[in-house]
């Protein structure tokens, strides 16, 4: 990947992904706290083949583990694993880096990617858009903080299902000019800034 890339522009787009898509379609309803609590970091890594990847997971859950201010991580990585396929390969690495670091039980990964795809679904599926992210990441959650929230909250079995519906009723269609306003809304915030 060009070394040259815009990290604060990345996050930018990501951020407002989840503002409005996340937070804002209520996908997740547990984001809104942690985001306005500003509990979440956002970190691009520059990693250009899997290896450096690995290494930039390693760093972050031990970041997460010496800092308990930071309850969730989104380690977004534009330059390695674009290809779904890879990506999915990946994850199982992902866990045995969890488990190596003695972890297991403690983090959990949440994948998103911009081609993100459930096992046996079309890709052109609607569904496949609760976990479709403008770049390619992997979310660290802290497994006590999620089993927490899970229990406070009601019928939390149902979450999946209700986002499903949610996005078959979108559509395709829709959901891709959502998308794509939300890439559009971070870089007109950019450069009214750059303007103040």
């Amino acid at each position: 990947m060009d070394s040259t890339f815009d990290a604060s522009k990345i996050v930018a787009v990501v951020r407002n992904w989840v503002d409005r898509f996340v937070v804002g379609m209520n996908l997740c309803p547990f984001a809104k706290t942690e985001l306005t609590g500003n509990r979440v970091r956002f970190t691009v890594s520059a990693a250009n083949s899997e290896d450096l990847l690995l290494a930039a997971l390693q760093a972050e859950l031990e970041l997460l583990n010496s800092n308990r201010r930071i309850e969730t991580t989104l380690l977004i990585h534009p330059g390695v694993l674009r290809e779904f396929d890879a990506y999915n390969q990946f994850l199982s690495y992902a866990e045995a880096l969890i488990k190596q670091m003695a972890l297991e039980g403690i983090y959990q990964i949440a994948s998103f990617h911009p081609d993100y795809r459930f096992e046996g679904s079309d890709p052109a599926a609607a569904e496949n858009y609760t976990n479709r992210s403008p770049y390619p990441m992997l979310h660290l959650l802290r497994e006590e903080s999620l089993e927490r929230a899970i229990a406070r909250y009601p019928d939390v079995e149902q979450i999946p299902r209700r986002n499903i519906e949610l996005m078959r009723r979108l559509g395709e269609t829709k959901l891709l000019k959502i998308r794509r306003a939300c890439l559009l809304e971070s870089s007109a915030a950019e450069k009214l800034t750059k303007k103040q």
